[in-house]
C-alpha cells in the first residue's frame, strides 16, 4: 500500500499542472467572452477546460487509498484538534474521490445512466466539508500561535502593568488593530501556514458557488483556482513550504 501511495504523490504534480491550466482557461475564457472577434478562440479555451478536467479524474482515480493512509497517520498524531481535523479532512476527501470515480466512469461512458448531478453534489459536499475542517486546523494553529505570542508579550510587560494601567481603556480600544498586527506578524513568520489558509480559502470559492452557499461567477473561480494551483505547485517543489499533515 505504501508503494501504491508514493505512485500517487508522484502523479501530484502532473494533477497540479493540468488543474492550473484547468482554471487559467476558465479565466481567460471569462475575461474575453464578451468580445466578439475572440469566439473561437473561447470556444477553444472551454474545450482545453473540458480536456483538462477530464484528465486530472483520471490522475485521481487511485487517490482515494492515499487519502485512507492519510486518515489512519493522522489519527495518530499526538494533539487532539488536528488529529480529529485532519483525519475527518481525509476521510472526506475519499468519500469526495469515489464520487469522483463514479463522474469519470460516467464522463468516458463506462456507466452512462449514473445521474451526474446528484453524484457531482455529493462530491461537492464532501469536497467542502473537507475545506471546512482544513481550515479548522489552520485556525487551531493560528489561534495557538497567538496564545503564545499574548504569553510573551504578557510576560515582556508584567513589570509595566501598574505604570500602564490607566491606558487599559485605550489599549481595548486598539484590540482589533493589535490582534491584526500579531496575526500578520505569525503569518509571515510561519509560511507553510501562511500557503496552506491561501490555497484552503481559494479553494472554497468553487463549493461555494455550486452548492449555492455564495454566487460568485467563472472569473472568481478561475483566478481563486489557478492560485490555489500555484500554491499547490509550490508546495510540491519546495516540501518545506507544506504544512505537516
Amino acid at each position: 500500500m505504501e508503494g501504491f501511495v508514493d505512485f500517487t504523490n508522484r502523479c501530484q504534480g502532473r494533477d497540479q499542472l493540468f488543474r492550473a491550466t484547468q482554471y487559467t482557461c476558465m479565466l481567460l475564457s471569462y475575461l474575453i467572452e464578451n468580445k466578439a472577434d475572440k469566439k473561437k478562440l473561447v470556444m477553444k479555451l472551454k474545450q482545453l477546460e473540458s480536456s483538462m478536467s477530464s484528465g486530472r479524474k483520471m490522475f485521481r482515480l487511485g487517490n482515494v487509498v492515499h487519502a485512507l493512509v492519510a486518515a489512519r497517520r493522522s489519527a495518530e498524531l499526538p494533539e487532539v484538534v488536528p488529529r480529529l481535523c485532519l483525519t475527518a479532512s481525509h476521510l472526506s476527501r475519499a468519500l469526495y474521490f469515489v464520487c469522483d470515480a463514479v463522474l469519470w466512469l460516467r464522463s468516458v461512458g463506462l456507466q452512462p445512466h449514473i445521474d451526474r448531478p446528484k453524484w457531482h453534489h455529493w462530491a461537492t459536499k464532501c469536497y467542502y466539508c473537507s475545506l471546512l475542517l482544513n481550515l479548522a486546523r489552520d485556525w487551531y494553529e493560528i489561534s495557538w500561535r497567538l496564545e503564545q505570542a499574548a504569553l510573551e508579550e504578557k510576560t515582556k510587560e508584567n513589570c509595566f502593568w501598574q505604570k500602564h494601567s490607566e491606558e487599559l481603556n485605550g489599549v481595548k480600544s486598539d484590540g482589533l488593530q493589535s490582534f491584526l498586527h500579531q496575526l500578520i506578524q505569525i503569518l509571515k513568520r510561519n509560511p507553510p501556514l501562511l500557503l496552506d489558509l491561501v490555497k484552503n480559502l481559494c479553494d472554497l470559492s468553487g463549493p461555494l458557488d455550486t452548492l449555492g452557499i455564495y454566487k460568485t461567477n467563472p472569473g472568481v473561480i478561475g483566478f481563486c483556482g489557478l492560485l490555489s494551483s500555484l500554491v499547490g505547485i509550490l508546495t510540491l517543489a519546495s516540501p518545506h513550504l507544506k504544512l505537516k499533515q
